[in-house]
């Protein structure tokens, strides 16, 4: 942990010096930080991944962040930003994606109801208040990354993806960001059982339908191996995230 926190203390300096600057807001004293780049990928920490630390949540700064392979992490509110590119990333190739046959068994029984985009702000807030299904330092979307993301919503960056129950209550989801041909899942939630992994699939047959080839899962989890997701070196994540950013869908 103490190595941990003098990582954070040194990457952001190092940022600072490789690509923030700061300008004051109109008509106020405020400071305020725009990232203007990031270290390379190649400088992100061995252990953790973590590359960079501080800057800001607004939208051309996340838009920099996911074009480059870079994902901010869940953190303590008091905390500064986070900014991880490891080194191994977890992606889901829609060829290797499997259903095993007692979820499939329940999902055929399921009276859920798929939707996109209609509740983007109550998903990431429902989200926000559970763990994250990242092993990170932190554990919570805070309130800046959900006003964050719900911009970059706005913007047609961020989606969810939503199951309702019969009675048309929000009973799970999952949101990320896609930008050209890429998606990069973020977080999931459920109130009842299966509703997450109902949204994930239809998530998924929904990128398939519009051809894409994959997604970005960032950091394995036990349900994302039990669908067929790998692990891959970040030097081939980063080939196949530049050639789905060229891809328009």
């Amino acid at each position: 942990m103490i190595h941990f926190v003098a990582k954070c203390v040194q990457l952001q300096a190092e940022l600072a010096w490789a690509g923030l600057i700061q300008r004051r807001t109109h008509n106020t004293s405020s400071i305020m930080t725009m990232i203007l780049k990031f270290p390379p990928v190649e400088l992100a920490d061995a252990d953790s991944g973590l590359l960079a630390v501080g800057g800001d949540l607004e939208a051309p700064s996340l838009e920099l962040a996911y074009r480059n392979g870079i994902f901010p992490w869940p953190h303590e509110e008091d905390q500064p930003l986070l900014w991880f590119a490891p080194k191994k990333r977890a992606v889901l190739f829609f060829d290797q994606f499997k259903i095993p046959r007692r979820l499939q068994r329940d999902l055929n029984k399921s009276q859920l109801e798929f939707r996109i985009d209609t509740r983007f702000a109550d998903v990431i807030r429902s989200c926000a208040s559970g763990k994250m299904r990242k092993d990170s330092p932190g554990t919570w979307i805070t309130p800046d990354m959900v006003d964050a993301y719900i911009d970059f919503h706005h913007m047609g960056y961020a989606h969810s993806f939503e199951a309702f129950n019969p009675q048309g209550k929000l009973v799970g989801g999952m949101y990320g960001v896609n930008i050209g041909g890429y998606f990069a899942g973020e977080s999931m939630f459920f109130l009842e059982s299966n509703a997450s992994k109902f949204a994930f699939i239809n998530a998924v047959e929904h990128f398939r339908g519009q051809g894409m080839k994959w997604l970005d899962v960032q950091v394995m989890t036990p349900l994302m191996e039990m669908l067929g997701a790998v692990e891959i070196p970040r030097a081939v994540f980063m080939q196949l995230l530049d050639e789905a950013l060229d891809r328009a869908v």
